[in-house]
């Protein structure tokens, strides 16, 4: 890896990244696709592509300002698609479930118990963590109830900043006061775990600001924080920039670690943070791991052998587009776009959604899934790493340093192979 890289090359929240997919000819059918395939703990997450407003930084799957109509013909396919893949599936358990989008709240109470019920046609929700994703505008204590008592242990929300101003630079216009009013509403209906979403970089942020920010949603001793780095996405309200800001980020990133790890918190990656105890086990969301189930137009899925989807877009037309094909659909029982997963990007996989944790990468039980060391597979992928400074190399464990940690955005990508990288870049953007 070059030294001139900079810190933020793009956020590993999957790998391979859905660019990488491509239709597939002839497409398997749902059976055939989880034949084989280990069924005990598995991960169900249901997609909901709605949101209030679109927020400049985001490029997401989602769309604004569906009518009451839409949404109502969304759950009645989500329960088509739900019907056809229980089918499929034959005998599951799950170990945890979210939902996500979107914003999975833009829905009204009544919606959300029809959400909660499609998920119930796979899991006991009370039994096993459900997180949910939310916003301060959507967070009303109507369906919050309906949350808690369907059996939701972790809410999300994104906050992004405590200040006006910035919130509005970002295109997040929202007031302070609403987002207070949503912490309050969401302690006061009571859930085990309370994450809030903050942002770093944004157009006039300063150091004190950022501290605010971080002081005031301190206020509210969330169980977990994520800290995230602004990004300039294709497609996207914010999607130019005059300056190189990685300074900038880089020094709000390393102020807010050392001050969440100061009022108690422990690192779990580079946006992670979580209150010591109590959400080991919780609603934890890794997109990498083996045996997840999606439901809806925007969610994936993964087996050990195949990651399938639908299509996939960030552009306003295109994504609605999607949304009307979805709604429509009848036959939900094939994998239609995907990645099938070789034995060498199982591997890859491993990697890189262990090592962008501060735990690392466990070698015995790497070797215990492929026969081999990481460190042999990935000897030259590595050793720029360990050059730098970023990587310790422990006879039991792989760790990036807390340096490396700081540039896991620039080490995630590095670690593409090279067929996912041709993959990604003859996607044209939609």
């Amino acid at each position: 890896m070059s030294t001139t890289t900079g810190p933020y090359q793009g956020y590993v929240y999957a790998y391979p990244h859905k660019t990488a997919y491509r239709p597939l000819d002839p497409a398997p059918t749902l059976q055939q696709v989880w034949d084989g395939e280990a069924r005990d703990a598995l991960f169900l997450y249901l997609h909901v592509p709605f949101c209030e407003m679109r927020c400049g930084f985001c490029n997401l799957f989602t769309r604004t300002g569906a009518p009451e109509e839409l949404t109502g013909a969304y759950l009645d396919a989500l329960e088509r698609q739900a019907a056809a893949t229980r089918d499929a599936l034959g005998d599951t358990s799950f170990a945890t479930a979210a939902f996500g989008g979107g914003t999975p709240t833009y829905l009204t109470a009544p919606e959300l118990e029809r959400l909660c019920d499609v998920a119930g046609r796979f899991a006991d929700l009370p039994a096993i963590p459900l997180g949910v994703e939310t916003s301060p505008v959507t967070a009303t204590t109507d369906r919050l109830t309906v949350l808690a008592e369907r059996g939701a242990t972790r809410i999300s929300i994104g906050v992004q900043s405590f200040i006006d101003e910035e919130a509005r630079a970002a295109v997040r216009p929202q007031k302070r006061a609403e987002v207070e009013a949503a912490l309050d509403r969401i302690r006061a209906v009571g859930f085990p775990t309370l994450n809030i979403d903050l942002i770093y970089g944004i157009d006039g942020q300063t150091t004190a600001t950022w501290l605010h920010s971080l002081d005031a949603a301190l206020r509210w001793r969330p169980e977990e924080l994520y800290l995230y780095p602004l990004y300039v996405r294709p497609l996207t309200g914010l999607g130019r920039r005059a300056r190189d800001w990685d300074d900038e980020r880089l020094e709000l990133y390393r102020i807010g670690r050392d001050h969440l790890l100061g009022e108690g918190y422990e690192q779990v990656s580079m946006r992670m943070f979580r209150l010591p105890g109590g959400t080991e086990n919780g609603t934890e969301y890794c997109c990498q791991t083996d045996g997840m189930v999606g439901l809806g137009c925007g969610a994936r899925s993964y087996t050990s052998r195949l990651h399938y989807s639908f299509e996939y877009a960030v552009g306003a037309s295109q994504v609605r587009a999607i949304i009307d094909d979805y709604v429509a659909e009848t036959e939900f029982g094939t994998a239609r776009v995907g990645f099938p997963v070789p034995d060498a990007e199982r591997r890859r996989r491993h990697l890189i959604q262990s090592l962008l944790q501060t735990a690392g990468l466990d070698r015995a039980g790497y070797r215990a899934r492929f026969g081999t060391d990481a460190a042999d597979d990935f000897a030259a992928d590595l050793a720029g790493f360990a050059e730098q400074g970023w990587l310790d190399q422990a006879a039991d464990v792989l760790r990036l340093t807390p340096e490396g940690l700081a540039h896991s955005d620039a080490i995630g990508p590095a670690l593409f192979s090279p067929g996912v990288r041709t993959l990604m870049d003859a996607y044209e953007a939609r």
